[in-house]
């Protein structure tokens, strides 16, 4: 068996194989509720053969979306339409189901992608945002307020909302996005975190808030169900959050339950400078693998079978997880399994689109 399509477990939950969708933003939630697109968007991945698929980074307050258009995980409504995505897949497919709850923070109140543009004011449709710091990401964004004692009780209080939801809307796993520059990412990098409380400063303080919110979410999440975090190892940027950081961290979340581990990278700031080719993300991974022991995620351009491959059996990650390879072939697996001599997972009702059926009657 290729250790692609090997199980492998996320705390307690059994993940057929270890190919994951990875969340992507739609963009096109109303009032961060899904509508139909999103039940096609995921629909096709459960019928894939993905072991793991995780919805879009959904905001755990509506201040907390990135855009008008994303989802959230906030009102009775949200939790109701998550539901019924998350019943579809499961029936149609032999996928786990997680989500990616995310707070955006100065990288909120932003425009849909495909429309330009600077970040959106309370006065054309958006909203005041909040940070670490009243530091913008850039000149294109609205100067968020920092948080005080309220808005940090606030905040983690949505994101154990959010969980509860999550739990009650029938998915496995949970993500929270500390990666690309949100709020727990911002928190994190001395670049956008300037506090001078106990928030703030020395790791051990940027790393506070994080560790509280994760604490707080394990604490009402099933211990059957998995709990993990997708992080940027590095900001690419001198003075930055960076890998021995990132390291520190993931060892600090193991001892608070923490299932797996997302390894991403970049995000924070507009001043990055980042080399991107095939697997330019996996160092990074491999690097936290082998220095905490926590099950790891890789993720970054990853799309041929071969490559994917090679990943596990080289010690550098233990999943793999991938976005863009998925929306130009949502049918990767079937095309993995027949590269690497494997069997996929396909619904009854494409069986005979199987090639070793094709040239029968």
């Amino acid at each position: 068996m290729s250790r692609l399509f090997s199980p492998i477990a996320l705390g307690g939950v059994a993940i057929p194989n270890r190919i994951a969708v990875s969340p992507m933003c739609q963009y096109s939630a109303t009032d961060g509720t899904m509508t139909d697109w999103h039940t096609m968007h995921l629909g096709q991945f459960a019928v894939s053969g993905a072991g793991l698929i995780f919805v879009e980074a959904t905001g755990v307050e509506a201040a907390g979306r990135i855009s008008p258009g994303c989802t959230g995980l906030y009102s009775d409504e949200n939790e109701a339409a998550m539901k019924r995505v998350v019943a579809f897949c499961r029936q149609h497919g032999i996928a786990k189901m997680g989500i990616q709850l995310n707070h955006a923070g100065r990288k909120a109140s932003t425009r849909v992608s495909w429309e330009k543009g600077p970040a959106l004011t309370p006065a054309d449709g958006g909203w005041e945002t909040s940070a670490p710091s009243a530091l913008a990401f850039n000149p294109n964004y609205t100067t968020p307020q920092a948080l005080d004692t309220d808005g940090l009780a606030r905040v983690k209080a949505a994101f154990v909302q959010a969980t509860q939801r999550a739990d009650r809307a029938g998915f496995d796993a949970i993500e929270i996005h500390g990666a690309h520059g949100y709020l727990i990412h911002q928190f994190l990098s001395p670049l956008s975190n300037r506090r001078n409380d106990s928030y703030g400063g020395d790791l051990a303080g940027r790393m506070r808030f994080p560790l509280e919110v994760f604490q707080a979410m394990r604490g009402v999440w099933p211990k059957a169900k998995a709990l993990g975090i997708r992080v940027s190892a590095t900001d690419y940027v001198a003075g930055g959050w960076d890998l021995e950081q990132t390291i520190a961290f993931a060892k600090e979340l193991k001892t608070l339950g923490c299932d797996f581990i997302d390894v991403s990278s970049g995000g924070l700031s507009p001043d990055q400078k980042m080399e991107v080719g095939p697997g330019y993300q996996t160092r990074f991974a491999e690097a936290v693998r082998r220095e905490t022991g926590l099950t790891t995620m890789t993720v970054g351009l990853i799309t041929d079978p071969h490559q994917a491959e090679h990943i596990l059996m080289s010690g550098q990650a233990d999943m793999v997880a991938m976005a863009r390879a998925f929306l130009y072939d949502p049918r990767w697996p079937w095309h993995a399994a027949e590269a690497l001599g494997e069997a996929a997972s396909f619904p009854v009702q494409y069986q005979r689109s199987h090639p070793r059926f094709l040239t029968k009657n």
